[in-house]
């Protein structure tokens, strides 16, 4: 392999949850390759809302993010392969939907800035992956498995 594999943080969001679309985000990222090594269905409280969005915690929107994080359950989900952070982001779209591409989670299943259907890790913040694996899953929830198409993925 000629890249070291690297994990990721993804969330369905509530919106996304209520819609149905788990199991149509899910696919895409098998359907890229990416391999799925956690996953839990959940309610969020407040308490992990503010850990997650603490970046945020002095703009205008934060109380409004927190709300909307916490109103259903969601789909966190850790996936793992080569610059996994930056091909779930290119995948994902702009978080403006109407500002994404077609072909794009975003720009295909999003309408609404606040109802924009999944979060993932920020690719340019070398420590979101970490930290976001580490507020919503433990060590042993996170499966070591090999993927018998791997050799077909990566050179």
């Amino acid at each position: 392999m000629s890249e070291e594999r690297e994990r990721t943080f993804v969330m369905v969001k509530p919106d996304g949850v209520q819609r149905g679309l788990v199991g149509e985000i899910v696919s895409r990222f098998e359907q890229r390759g990416l391999k799925l090594v956690g996953a839990k269905f959940m309610r969020i409280d407040e308490e992990l809302a503010h850990d997650h969005y603490a970046e945020h915690e002095d703009k205008p929107f934060f109380e409004g993010l927190v709300e909307f994080i916490t109103s259903g359950p969601v789909m966190a989900m850790v996936w793992e392969g080569q610059d996994a952070t930056r091909q779930v982001r290119a995948m994902m779209g702009e978080t403006d939907p109407a500002d994404s591409a077609p072909g794009t989670i975003r720009g295909d299943l999003g309408l609404d800035l606040g109802r924009n259907v999944i979060h993932g890790s920020d690719h340019e913040d070398p420590g979101a992956n970490e930290r976001e694996i580490e507020l919503f899953f433990d060590d042993d929830e996170l499966v070591e498995w090999e993927q018998v198409d791997e050799t077909w993925l990566y050179e």
